[in-house]
C-alpha cells in the first residue's frame, strides 16, 4: 500500500548566517495511510519543524518528502499551496481563525478558494460535526478557546483531506476541555480514514496512535524501539 507520508533523509536548517541551526538530522519515516503517528520528544527536538516539513511550510536542504504519492518539492509555491489546500489539513495550537470573519466564515474559506459552488453549506456541515451548530455566526472573540479549536478543527477538515497534521492541538486549553477536543480528533478521524499525525508532550495521548516517533536532537531516537 503506497504510504501517506513518505520521508527520506531529510535535513532542515533554520536562520541565516551565522544564526543558521540545523534542526533536522537525516530523517527517514514511513507512515501509512490511516495511521495515527504521534511526534513525541523534548522542547527543541524538532517536532514541530518535522510537522512543518511534512506541511510543506519548510522546505528541507536535503532529502524527499511525499505526500500522498506527490514529491512536494518538485512543486513550486503556488502548486504546493494548492496541493496542500486540498491533501492536508492542519491544527495548531493557536487557533489561527480569522477575528473579523464568523465560525461558519472561517470554515468557508479554504472550500472556497477550492471552488467549492456549496462551501457555505459544507462549512455548516463541518461546524455541526465538531458540535458547532448553534455558533455558526459567532465571531472568534465570542466562542471559548475550546469552541475556537473546534472552528479550527472543523475548517482543517473541511476540504476532507487524507491527511491530517495537528501541533500541540490542546496547548492552549484545559485539562478537560483538551481531552474533549483529543477524542473529537479521534472520533473524525475513525470515521474518515484519515492520516493523523499528532504532535504532543503527554505521554498517554501519544500510546493512543498507532506508532509513536521519538525525536532527540533533530533525529529519530533510535533507542524508542
Amino acid at each position: 500500500m503506497e504510504a501517506a507520508i513518505l520521508l527520506e533523509n531529510v535535513d532542515l536548517s533554520l536562520g541565516r548566517g551565522a544564526g543558521r541551526v540545523h534542526i533536522l538530522k537525516q530523517i527517514s519515516l514511513t507512515i501509512k495511510r490511516g495511521a495515527a503517528i504521534s511526534l513525541t520528544g523534548p522542547s527543541g527536538s524538532g517536532k514541530s519543524t518535522l510537522l512543518m516539513a511534512m506541511a510543506g511550510l519548510e522546505r528541507p536542504d536535503f532529502g524527499r518528502i511525499e505526500i500522498d504519492g506527490t514529491d512536494i518539492g518538485a512543486l513550486n509555491e503556488d502548486r504546493l499551496a494548492r496541493f496542500r489546500g486540498a491533501k492536508i489539513g492542519i491544527v495548531f495550537q493557536s487557533f489561527h481563525l480569522i477575528s473579523t470573519m464568523t465560525a461558519l466564515e472561517n470554515v468557508a474559506i479554504p472550500l472556497e478558494l477550492a471552488g467549492v459552488e456549496t462551501a457555505f453549506a459544507r462549512a455548516g456541515t463541518e461546524l455541526a460535526a465538531v458540535g458547532l451548530k448553534d455558533r455558526l455566526d459567532h465571531y472568534p472573540a465570542e466562542l471559548s478557546g475550546g469552541e475556537q479549536q473546534r472552528v479550527a478543527l472543523a475548517r482543517a477538515l473541511a476540504p476532507n483531506p487524507p491527511i491530517l497534521l495537528a501541533d500541540e492541538p490542546t496547548g492552549n486549553l484545559d485539562a478537560e476541555t483538551g481531552a474533549g477536543i483529543i477524542e473529537l480528533i479521534f472520533a473524525l478521524k475513525a470515521a474518515r480514514g484519515t492520516t493523523l499525525v499528532l504532535v504532543t508532550h503527554d505521554g498517554a495521548l501519544a500510546e493512543r496512535c498507532d506508532t509513536i516517533v521519538r525525536l532527540k536532537s533533530g533525529r529519530i531516537d533510535p533507542a524508542q524501539a
